[in-house]
C-alpha cells in the first residue's frame, strides 16, 4: 500500500523537472545576440542540361530556355524560365545554344553555370 503513494509522488516529480525543461525563465541570454545556432541545410542536387536560349528578361533576372529531358529531376524535355544573376546574362542572346546547371529550391529554379 506505501508504494503508490511513492509512485505517484515520483510521477509528479518527473513531470514536473519536464515541465521546468520547457520553460526556463530565469536562464540569461546575456551576451549571447552574436551567437549563430548551427543549423544544417541540405541543398538541392545541381542538375546539368543543354538547350536553346528563348527568351531573356533582365527586369525579372530570367532567361526561358528550351532544354532536353532532366534524369537529375526526372523533367522531361520542356520550355521554362530559370532565374538567373545579372552577371550571368553577359554575352548570352535569344537563339544561343547553351550548356547549364541549374538547382530547383521551393519551386524555382535558378541557374548556377551558364555558357554558349
Amino acid at each position: 500500500m506505501k508504494l503508490i503513494p511513492i509512485a505517484v509522488a515520483s510521477t509528479v516529480f518527473a513531470l514536473s523537472l519536464s515541465a521546468l525543461a520547457e520553460d526556463m525563465p530565469g536562464m540569461k541570454m546575456d551576451g549571447m545576440e552574436g551567437m549563430q545556432m548551427k543549423q544544417e541545410t541540405k541543398q538541392a542536387p545541381v542538375a546539368t542540361a543543354d538547350g536553346t536560349i528563348k527568351a531573356i528578361d533582365t527586369t525579372k533576372h530570367t532567361v526561358t530556355i528550351s532544354h532536353g529531358a532532366v534524369p537529375t529531376v526526372q523533367w522531361p524535355p520542356m520550355t521554362m524560365a530559370f532565374s538567373i544573376k545579372e552577371d550571368q546574362l553577359t554575352g548570352l542572346t535569344a537563339g544561343d545554344r547553351v550548356l547549364f546547371s541549374f538547382r530547383v529550391e521551393g519551386g524555382r529554379a535558378t541557374i548556377v553555370s551558364i555558357k554558349k
